[in-house]
């Protein structure tokens, strides 16, 4: 047994984490007693165990992704460049989020989650096709160029049509889209930021490591059994 003293706080905004931000810099200021602590319980500890959760999930998502790419692509290299998509991404979120006064919440963290999902296939699109045309002899640079000219129309379209759908929820035009906002706003600004980054920096960083590795010489042919 022991005494508790509960302090009720009501956020007068929308922005739980930065209510907790301002209450721990003052309990930062305060001199405890000898067995005195300061324990967050309710909405906050909720928020802080989901952040941890999501965290984890995405680090997860990376790592598997990445591992299935590995067995699919039989190449250590090619799933390491195809994740170099995934930065590009999550630059465009946090500059959307910043511009749009959002927080980054659990819906947030779930629009980072399809952002990745989608930048990622974009990526592959790019690197798969280079590949084939080095396969069929095609210099190493004209191979990553031609792989971001004739890919990008469908890469394009995916990403247009993902924003176009998620626009409205974004603008909180739609009834009861407000929960869903930070969601659409990360996906759409990571998307937007992403699809023109990755056409120009998916194939540079193609050439530079095929040519620091391996020269101008072609990938080796998968010989199905």
């Amino acid at each position: 047994m022991q005494r508790v003293v509960d302090l009720l706080v009501a956020p007068s905004t929308e922005d739980l984490g930065g209510t907790q931000e301002k209450i721990q810099e003052q309990v930062d200021k305060m001199t405890l007693p000898p067995g005195i602590s300061v324990r967050y319980r309710g909405a906050v500890a909720s928020m802080q165990k989901s952040f941890a959760s999501f965290g984890f999930g995405l680090s997860l998502a990376v790592i598997l992704l990445y591992l299935v790419m590995v067995a699919q692509f039989r190449s250590f290299l090619d799933p390491l460049i195809i994740m170099f998509a995934v930065p590009m991404g999550l630059i465009g979120v946090i500059w959307t989020l910043w511009l749009t006064g959002t927080t980054l919440n659990i819906e947030s963290f779930m629009g980072i989650i399809v952002m990745v999902g989608i930048v990622v296939s974009n990526s592959i699109l790019l690197v798969d096709f280079a590949n084939e045309r080095r396969r069929q002899g095609q210099e190493l640079r004209r191979a990553a160029i031609e792989s971001a000219r004739i890919r990008m129309r469908p890469i394009l379209m995916t990403a247009l049509a993902t924003v176009a759908g998620l626009m409205p929820i974004a603008m909180k035009l739609g009834e009861g889209s407000e929960a869903s906002a930070p969601l659409a706003r990360a996906a759409v600004g990571g998307l937007i930021v992403s699809t023109f980054l990755t056409l120009f920096l998916v194939p540079c960083v193609y050439e530079y490591f095929y040519r620091r590795l391996e020269g101008d010489a072609l990938p080796p042919r998968i010989v199905e059994d």
